[in-house]
């Protein structure tokens, strides 16, 4: 059986690859990073996930990216905004070659640390594949979701290692890139994953209930409108 890495945040779209990634015949091996988020909840989410979905084994690294800041992900001291408080073409009809727009809740090369440590483990098990939940049709504008940026990651991949250097072939996938939040639920739905398990929300309480109000919890409830499908999740504030 193949082997895939597959990062695997607690959030919905992570669960939508997990899913995806099992259902294409791979052995699944998922990998969480402890970074020092505020959203801690969506740690145990993950754990949770991994154990519901099959996960042959799952990891959680420690990373210290509060040491660099520079996220209000990270940093106490720069707030979370509200859906309402980002100008609106930060959220959508965005041009993928203008970043001007680049949210406070960007965390500063997190995709470049997530998948470098991902490509580790991945020549440690013998996987190829990596899986990733990234999207560029409804997010935050950041610039380490874009296919370019994903395609080079994987060119340095099969140069920097061993396995590329002997010929073998590291893939990034992202089957999610080009899907709209409500394409994913309903892609997950016929998946069977449990939603009400998933964590999306920036600023989450340690019992796992989102505020509703960040970015990702606008995109989130907007996905389960547009699905017309039930939305598990418990908001703090009225939807």
């Amino acid at each position: 059986m193949r082997k895939a890495v597959v990062l695997l945040s607690g959030g919905l779209d992570s669960a939508t690859v997990l899913a995806l990634a099992a259902e294409q015949g791979y052995e699944t091996y998922s990998v969480s990073f402890d970074y020092g988020q505020r959203h801690r909840a969506e740690l145990e989410a993950s754990r949770r996930l991994a154990d519901a979905m099959g996960v042959r084994e799952h990891k959680v690294l420690k990373l210290g990216l509060t040491e660099i800041g520079g996220s209000a992900l990270t940093d106490e001291d720069i707030p979370v905004p509200d859906f309402g408080e980002h100008p609106k073409e930060t959220l959508k009809d965005v041009p993928r070659d203008n970043l001007s727009s680049i949210p406070v809740t960007y965390v500063p090369a997190r995709n470049t640390v997530f998948l470098s440590l991902a490509l580790g483990w991945a020549e440690v098990l013998g996987a190829r594949d990596i899986f990733i939940g990234a999207n560029v049709v409804d997010y935050s504008n950041y610039p380490d979701c874009r296919p370019e940026y994903l395609k080079a990651f994987e060119d340095m991949a099969n140069l920097a290692t061993r396995a590329g250097v002997e010929g073998d072939h590291f893939r990034i996938r992202a089957p999610l890139l080009n899907l709209t939040k409500a394409e994913i639920i309903s892609e997950g739905v016929r998946l069977g994953v449990d939603y009400g398990m998933t964590i999306s929300c920036y600023q989450a309480d340690d019992q796992g209930a989102a505020c509703g109000v960040c970015d990702s919890c606008s995109f989130r409830r907007k996905g389960f409108l547009e699905a017309a499908v039930p939305d598990p999740t418990p908001y703090r504030t009225a939807v």
